[in-house]
């Protein structure tokens, strides 16, 4: 089978998540809150195991819908930015940008440990997540992923991760 590249791709109407956000931008802007549909897929590449496949389809299926399903109707928030400031205020989260606040249920937030809530920090922290899951399930980790984020028809952002050899199995 030499030569040969294989892949394996899910992308269900299940791995869709609808989450609020906001984002800075240029140094000195922030957008006002607004929210998206978003819809996820997921993309791995690899040798072909014992059963002639490269991952199975219903445990990356499974792993994703359980990490977007945590997205699902929740406003995501930024913990490493340098310009949004998240202070802890009970059982709200008291959100700063400048001379602007805003103050949200803790329980409706997903605070993501990224700079900004990009479509492409988004991506890259669910394709973290996986890699974590598929790590934690002792499962061989794929020669290399793509997680795409679409937050709207038509805009999309993707990651890609390739292993390194240190992290075959």
């Amino acid at each position: 089978m030499s030569g040969s590249r294989y892949t394996v791709r899910v992308t269900k109407d299940t791995l869709v998540f609808s989450s609020g956000h906001f984002i800075t931008y240029d140094g000195d802007h922030c957008e006002p809150v607004h929210g998206h549909n978003y819809r996820t897929a997921v993309e791995v590449d690899g040798e072909l195991d014992q059963n002639h496949y490269v991952f199975d389809f219903i445990a990356l299926r499974d792993m994703t819908k359980a990490i977007v399903d945590e997205l699902d109707h929740r406003m995501l928030l930024p913990s490493r930015s340098s310009l949004i400031r998240l202070h802890d205020d009970g059982s709200n989260w008291l959100v700063r940008y400048k001379e602007r606040y805003w103050s949200f249920p803790k329980e409706d937030c997903v605070v993501l440990p990224v700079a900004n809530t990009t479509s492409e920090l988004i991506a890259d922290t669910i394709r973290n997540r996986l890699c974590d899951e598929i790590t934690a399930r002792g499962l061989p980790m794929p020669a290399r992923m793509r997680v795409q984020v679409e937050e709207c028809f038509g805009q999309s952002a993707e990651v890609e991760w390739i292993r390194d050899e240190t992290q075959a199995q």
